[in-house]
């Protein structure tokens, strides 16, 4: 039954209670209401949301940190997002960058790049021995400094389910043969 039948039909209680029945139906609407009034009008506000300076912001401000145990058993910790660190000075990126790991191997270096929401085809990977550029249409950007020279004309990359990789074989130096006296 709804609150507007409710009100209309007479009961033997509205003389005893009276007016403090309508009371706490208004106090219970207002308090079940107001929370979502409140966040649509958040809701609606967001567009226009401005920096101290008034750059208009545009898009989510992204920001984080990764920590993972390196293979030294040392923690690694890694920023990303696209703003340096939050504040009112930062200037916020129209691209942020990815959640990057870099993974080891004894004749390989294999970087793994989350870049959900871009197609196959937005992906572009720019190798050298050293380093690793990754632009993923107009959303990430990230360049990784390689652990250990590469080849980079014998790089392949696979791209599935918005995880980006990237497999380089290392530069394997050889040993120079001592001879014992």
């Amino acid at each position: 039954m709804s609150w507007e039948r409710r009100k209309k039909r007479r009961s033997p209680f509205d003389d005893f209670f009276g007016s403090w029945f309508e009371d706490f139906e208004e106090m219970l609407e207002n308090f079940f209401r107001s929370p979502f009034r409140d966040m649509d009008k958040m809701i609606k506000e967001l567009p226009k949301t401005r920096l101290p300076d008034g750059t208009e912001v545009k898009g989510p401000i992204v920001w984080g940190w990764s920590i993972k145990i390196g293979p030294d058993g040392k923690p690694e910790i890694q920023e990303f997002g696209n703003v340096p660190r939050p504040s009112s000075e930062a200037p916020i990126r129209e691209v942020r960058e990815p959640l990057i790991d870099v993974i080891e191997g004894d004749n390989e270096i294999i970087v793994v790049a989350e870049t959900p929401g871009v197609e196959k085809d937005e992906i572009s990977v720019n190798c050298t021995e050293d380093e690793l550029e990754i632009k993923a249409g107009n959303k990430y950007y990230k360049r990784v400094k390689l652990p250990s020279p590469v080849k980079p004309d014998e790089a392949k990359a696979s791209y599935k389910n918005g995880i980006l990789e990237v497999k380089i074989p290392r530069i394997m130096k050889k040993g120079h043969g001592i001879k014992v006296e």
